[in-house]
């Protein structure tokens, strides 16, 4: 029987063994950018486990692009050759596609990591750096970091920088970049008039707060390879009443990116306010994916709280999504692709030396060893 799950999917130049999708996970792990073992066994397990793709985490295209000083950074030889230890190992082991997530954290950078509290990061300590965003404003009160409003040339050095981040990802070996403009991250900072209040032509109207992150997609579509993938994070809504940044406004983002040759959209929300109201729930996020892919007509992945097979397959065969995203799912179960293969009566890859834990070899004698009691 057919599983919509199971199916594979082209996007741009690249195709997919499933629509199952490891989603970004921060880890926080890092030291100074560079990628840990801890990368290596994190991601590595899931490069055993059967997904049709894997995506790092926010991957900041400068330093002072990083959420925290635990996080990943592209802009160094040394940066790219600890990346590319990484990619090599799940690419030698595993047959998912690695894709990368490339990001500038704006003015929520420079917080602690999350097992220290999370918070902004004192200015007197020298971890700290100063955050950059579209306008002089703080994500929140209580400590948070104002940070210092963009001038044209800092905008053309976080362009130039995602370009360069997209180039050595291509020569780590990645398949697909998807561009973080979302959980209130410095590409969303611009789209949101909740934190951008600029007066220029990139603050104002949606054409004018879209300005930014489409030259960011069109400096990085020019020197990705066509024969890959490239894409978007969006936050579909700020779930702020004040804000006009909503699943209106992203499907008219959305368009735009289309028209630009994006090839596909991970519809995620919120992140961008500290006065959020989220509704949370099952497949909470799974509305905005679908009417984005119902109005302009580009691939979607549909994330959050989406944890059961049966639900994910739901998804994709009534047309709201074209890919599912999971993150905490897979945190609490790595084998979480071949337990939906046996939910859905399908086959996942697995590595030759899991073999065994096969549904059809079970319980069954492991030759050499003595048989199964109660077996013959």
């Amino acid at each position: 029987m057919k599983s919509y799950l199971f199916s594979p999917i082209t996007l741009g130049g690249l195709t997919l063994n499933n629509r199952i999708i490891v989603a970004p996970m921060c880890q926080y792990s890092a030291n100074d950018g560079l990628a840990t073992d801890w990368h290596l066994m994190h991601l590595g397990q899931y490069a055993v486990s059967g997904p049709g793709l894997i995506i790092t985490e926010a991957v900041g295209v400068e330093m002072k692009g990083r959420i925290s000083p635990g996080c990943l950074s592209l802009c160094s030889d040394a940066q790219e050759d600890s990346l590319k230890r990484v990619v090599n190992f799940c690419n030698q082991f595993g047959n998912a596609r690695m894709g990368i997530q490339l990001a500038h954290a704006g003015r929520k950078g420079s917080t602690d990591l999350p097992w220290l509290g999370g918070k902004p990061i004192p200015a007197s300590d020298t971890r700290s750096w100063e955050t950059e965003a579209p306008s002089a404003l703080p994500y929140a009160a209580n400590g948070w970091h104002t940070p210092k409003a963009l001038d044209k040339l800092g905008m053309a050095r976080i362009k130039k920088a995602f370009a360069d981040a997209a180039i050595r990802a291509d020569r780590i070996g990645f398949d697909l970049v998807e561009l973080h403009a979302a959980h209130g991250y410095l590409l969303h900072q611009f789209l949101s008039p909740l934190s951008n209040q600029r007066t220029d032509e990139y603050g104002g109207s949606l054409e004018n707060r879209m300005r930014f992150p489409l030259e960011v997609f069109d400096a990085v579509k020019a020197v990705w390879p066509k024969t890959k993938a490239l894409g978007v994070r969006i936050s579909a809504t700020d779930w702020v009443a004040s804000s006009s940044w909503d699943i209106t406004e992203a499907t008219t983002f959305t368009a735009a990116l289309t028209t630009l040759g994006c090839d596909f959209i991970d519809v995620s929300s919120a992140g961008n306010a500290a006065e959020q109201e989220i509704k949370v729930g099952p497949g909470y996020q799974t509305g905005f994916a679908a009417e984005i892919r119902t109005k302009t007509g580009i691939a979607t992945m549909a994330v959050g709280q989406i944890t059961d097979p049966l639900q994910a397959e739901t998804i994709l065969a009534t047309g709201q999504a074209d890919m599912i995203a999971i993150a905490r799912a897979m945190l609490n179960n790595p084998r979480w692709v071949w337990h939906a293969a046996e939910a859905l009566n399908q086959e996942a890859a697995y590595a030759p030396q899991y073999m065994r834990s096969h549904k059809s070899l079970r319980g069954l004698p492991v030759p050499g060893n003595p048989p199964v009691a109660g077996q013959k």
